[in-house]
């Protein structure tokens, strides 16, 4: 068994609840998920988010690493599971490597940084339209990178930043995956 559940876009009962009663969801929440991964009936679980780690720190989302898995150890639970998080990374969504918005032990961090620090393993969403973000890249990045095309390259990216375990490539139909991918 190889399963990842994950709670998906927490971050958007913000706009609903009190940071304090966000929090205690997510800890309602992974006590659950514990519950189910000591029965036997789940592997793994994390975060998966949109907007969660692409903030600025000051605008405090609560979703951030340091606090999902300060509420998973929090749980009574004696093995903690490696946690998991899909967000958005590709040339044009950069905040996981360069946006230090982290703060573990004092320090600030990237989201990389914190996974690192964290054993939490990142997942990264590279949809297929990341890859007009590589048109048109300076000769000597796209010459760095290699590969055919640009989606070859918008893929290849994120597959080999620091940190990120998947790249996971979506298309908007049949037709997307056909023309974008047809000369790989």
């Amino acid at each position: 068994m190889h399963d990842v559940y994950y709670l998906n876009n927490p971050e958007t009962q913000l706009a609903e609840v009190p940071k304090v009663e966000f929090l205690e969801r997510i800890r309602s929440a992974f006590t659950f998920l514990e519950s189910a991964v000591d029965a036997g009936e789940l592997q793994y679980y994390g975060v998966a988010t949109w907007e969660g780690f692409r903030q600025e720190a000051k605008v405090a989302m609560p979703c951030s690493s340091a606090n999902c898995r300060r509420s998973r150890r929090k749980l009574p639970v004696a093995a903690i599971i490696s946690a998991f998080v899909q967000l958005p990374f590709n040339m044009g969504m950069t905040e996981a490597l360069t946006l230090g918005n982290q703060t573990i032990h004092g320090r600030t961090r990237t989201v990389m940084e914190a996974a690192s620090d964290l054993d939490i393993t990142l997942i990264a969403e590279c949809f297929s339209s990341a890859r007009q973000v590589a048109r048109g890249l300076p000769s000597f990045v796209a010459d760095a990178l290699g590969l055919h095309n640009d989606a070859e390259r918008s893929l290849q990216f994120a597959r080999s930043s620091p940190g990120i375990t998947t790249a996971l490539v979506g298309m908007s139909s049949r037709r997307t995956r056909q023309s974008q991918f047809a000369d790989w």
